[in-house]
């Protein structure tokens, strides 16, 4: 709701506009029939947001008061209001003013995402990641920036669809809008993920992936290579060990992961590697003295059943 304001009592310090006033753009609007639109204030320090040239207008035409509307916020959020104001209405910034503005609300909002950096100061968010690239501000050592919409996301998209995948393969019956908000991504990016996943591809596209993304377009042989090299490897080092990594490589395979099989088979190979070093102590210790033989014979019993497995997987290759 508006409200009257002496002219007097208004502040000027703090505008995005590096180049001062306007003459011409006063004297058009004190030519301008009927009263002068409300202009934006801060409450706290009076000064004006939005409305300089306005304000000005309305002395030129010999007016005492002016309306008013007040903005709530602090000074830093007070600029950002003024650049917004000020790039979507009325006389636009020049690209100078808006080039000072990124950076200024960069280092004021600095957990600010690109987009919604952008968006106030009307320019591109690719300007914006130029500029935040190029200053000094502290913002790198940030792990989330606020979008548009008010939720954090990972400055690398990256980490929050690898954790989108895990979610997804550990809860494979919760919602999709679930996974988005638990991952902290958006609900396209989790489908996304989701349908990637589906088609046996990295949930983490290749442009997301830096120098990992030149894995893209090598040899399609190059990574049963380095498969077979690492099986290889295993063979020859210690068992404990190469399980671990043999494990940790199967279960990143989404062709596993995605169907109930799979996933059944990954939790089986995953429960042995609890059986290493002070852990096999104290579950051998935990079994009573009554029940050594029957614990022992029910062990050997499972090995034998992955042995059988184990061959019937090797005749099929």
């Amino acid at each position: 709701m508006a409200a009257t304001l002496q002219l007097d009592a208004l502040q000027f310090s703090d505008s995005p506009r590096t180049g001062g006033v306007d003459a011409g753009h006063v004297h058009k609007l004190a030519r301008t029939a009927g009263p002068l639109p409300p202009i934006v204030v801060h409450r706290s320090t009076l000064c004006v947001i939005d409305g300089v040239h306005r304000v000005h207008a309305a002395r030129l035409r010999g007016e005492n008061h002016i309306d008013v509307c007040y903005f709530d916020g602090t000074v830093e959020d007070a600029f950002v209001e003024a650049v917004r104001l000020n790039t979507s209405r009325g006389l636009p910034l020049t690209q100078a003013d808006r080039a000072a503005a990124v950076l200024r609300i960069l280092g004021t909002h600095p957990q600010w995402s690109d987009r919604l950096i952008a968006s106030a100061a009307g320019v591109t968010a690719g300007t914006v990641a130029a500029v935040r690239k190029r200053s000094t501000v502290r913002s790198g050592q940030l792990n989330t920036r606020e979008g548009k919409d008010g939720r954090l996301r990972p400055v690398n998209p990256a980490e929050g669809r690898r954790r989108a995948g895990l979610l997804l393969v550990e809860r494979p019956d919760v919602s999709l809008r679930q996974i988005a908000a638990d991952a902290g991504v958006a609900l396209a990016t989790a489908r996304d993920v989701r349908e990637r996943m589906r088609r046996g591809e990295d949930p983490v596209p290749s442009r997301f992936r830096g120098p990992v993304a030149a894995a893209d377009t090598a040899d399609p042989g190059q990574g049963k290579a380095e498969e077979a090299e690492a099986e290889a490897e295993a063979e020859s080092g210690p068992a404990d060990a190469n399980m671990s990594v043999l494990v940790a490589r199967l279960c990143k395979d989404p062709s596993l992961r995605l169907t109930e099989a799979g996933r059944a088979l990954l939790q089986m190979l995953s429960v042995p590697l609890v059986l290493q070093g002070d852990k096999v102590r104290q579950i051998v210790e935990a079994v009573p003295g009554h029940r050594t033989s029957s614990v022992a014979q029910a062990a050997r019993g499972c090995a034998q059943r992955w042995l059988e497995f184990a061959e019937q997987l090797e005749r099929r290759t």
